[in-house]
Formats: structure tokens, C-alpha cells, sequence
């Protein structure tokens, strides 16, 4: 920060040379008098200039906060992101160990789905397997980067077993399939049934916030914000609500 000079030292040294000259003439009127005149002039210059240069420090002040405000807010958005990451990582984490003794059972039961796992043929992955084992099965190839065995793989989930307890996961992950590949109407036709067709499931604020982002590449910016909007208004304490308003505040940056 910009030191202020100290004028109040010089203000002294005024205010004696004014007592000076008052001693000396006294005779002369004060107001009268063109060197208290001057020394007066002089004394309302230096006020002035004093409050110049606060004012010049208090912006360097509020410069420097806004600009380590700028800052925090780019590191909280990168943390948010971050957030967001481990939240997804946890879940997978946690539908992977939850279902792997279902799966585990399956394929000693059946050893040749092992090989139907790792190569999977026009249907299921592991055909003989319940629905948690194809699942996982098909996860595990999306998790692999194997996207379109992964794709196919949830979609003939989603044909045999429309009824599971993990069928909005599937819906869900085949959506997200779709959008890792760049396949954004695919996506957003699998992300908005999800919506429709499951619409207690804990996947709807991830797949609101995913119809926002296929509308976005889609350059269909109305619908990408009004399903933005709408994650953060109904989900406002969440990951997703938070990563919604930083691609509206991307929105409004280029004026879409």
C-alpha cells in the first residue's frame, strides 16, 4: 500500500510561520496580510492533497481485496470441481464393493461369464448373471473406458431387467456413456429419462445438471439454462447446484 506523506508536520510548520509573521506585524491585519493569505492558501492545498492520497491508498486497498476476492472465488470453483469428482468416485466406489459378492457368486456358479465380462457379445454381459452382476459388469466397462461395450452393455440391462433396483443407475451411467463420446442427443435423450421415468432416483440432480451441460454443446442455450436454473433452485446445497451456477456465470461471460 501507497504511504501517506506526513502533511501534518508540514501543517506545523505553517501554523508556526503564520505565528511568525503575525508577531512581527502586528500592526497588519491578519486577513490583510498577502503572506498569511499565501501561508492560508498554502495550508488548504496540503488539506486537499492529504485527502487525495488517503483516498488513493483506500483504492489500492479495495484493489487488492477484490482481486484476492477474484481469486478465492476461482480456487472455490476448483475445489467444487474437485468435490464433485470424489463425490462420483465415492459412488462408484461404494455400487462396486456393494455388489461384489452378487458378482463374485455369479461367476462361480457360471465360469464361462467371465470371458462374456470382458468381451461381451450383442447381449448381456454375463448372460446367465442376476441384473446386479450385469450391472456391474457393465459399469466395470465404463469405468474401463470401453465405451461402446459399455453402452451396449446398459442398454440391454435396461432391456432385461426395466424393472431393477439399479435401472436409474443404468439409465444414468448409459447417459453418461453417450456424453463422453461427444454423442449429445443420444445423451440427452437417455439424462431426460431419467427424469421422467425415475423421478424419486438420487441421480436426478447429476442428470438436470447433464441436460444443461448436452444443451450447452447443443448450443440450445435457453433450454441449457433454464435446466440449469432449475438445479439451482431445487437443489441448491449440492455439488451439482454449485457447478450449475458456475456454467451459468459461463453463459452470462459469453453472452449466450
Amino acid at each position: 500500500m501507497r504511504a501517506v506523506p506526513n502533511i501534518a508536520a508540514v501543517r506545523v510548520a505553517l501554523i508556526a510561520a503564520v505565528a511568525a509573521v503575525l508577531s512581527g506585524c502586528a500592526t497588519t491585519p491578519p486577513e490583510a496580510d498577502p503572506t498569511v493569505q499565501k501561508l492560508s492558501e498554502l495550508d488548504s492545498r496540503l488539506l486537499r492533497l492529504e485527502r487525495v492520497l488517503a483516498n488513493q491508498s483506500l483504492l489500492d486497498l479495495s484493489q487488492r481485496i477484490e482481486a484476492a476476492q477474484a481469486e478465492t472465488r476461482v480456487l472455490r470453483g476448483q475445489l467444487d470441481e474437485l468435490q464433485h469428482q470424489a463425490t462420483q468416485s465415492q459412488t462408484q466406489q461404494r455400487e462396486l464393493y456393494g455388489d461384489v459378492d452378487r458378482r463374485l457368486s455369479a461367476l462361480e456358479g457360471n465360469p464361462g461369464a467371465a470371458a462374456s465380462a470382458v468381451t461381451p457379445a450383442a447381449g448381456l454381459p454375463i448372460p446367465q448373471g442376476d441384473d446386479r452382476a450385469n450391472y456391474q459388469a457393465a459399469f466395470d466397462l465404463l469405468k474401463d473406458a470401453k465405451y461402446p461395450e459399455a453402452i451396449n452393455a446398459f442398454k440391454q440391462y435396461l432391456t432385461t431387467f426395466p424393472n431393477g433396483p439399479l435401472a436409474d443407475n443404468a439409465q444414468y451411467w448409459l447417459g453418461e456413456a453417450h456424453y463422453v463420446t461427444k454423442q449429445y442427443p443420444d445423451a440427452l435423450r437417455d439424462f431426460r429419462t431419467v427424469l421422467e421415468k425415475y423421478p424419486e432416483s438420487r441421480k436426478i440432480p447429476d442428470a438436470l445438471l447433464k441436460i444443461g451441460y448436452c444443451n450447452y454443446e447443443l448450443k440450445n442455450w435457453g433450454e441449457a439454462r433454464s435446466a440449469l436454473n432449475q438445479v439451482v433452485q431445487r437443489f441448491g446445497d449440492t455439488t451439482a447446484a454449485r457447478l450449475a451456477g458456475q456454467r451459468l456465470a459461463k453463459l452470462d461471460s459469453e453472452g449466450r
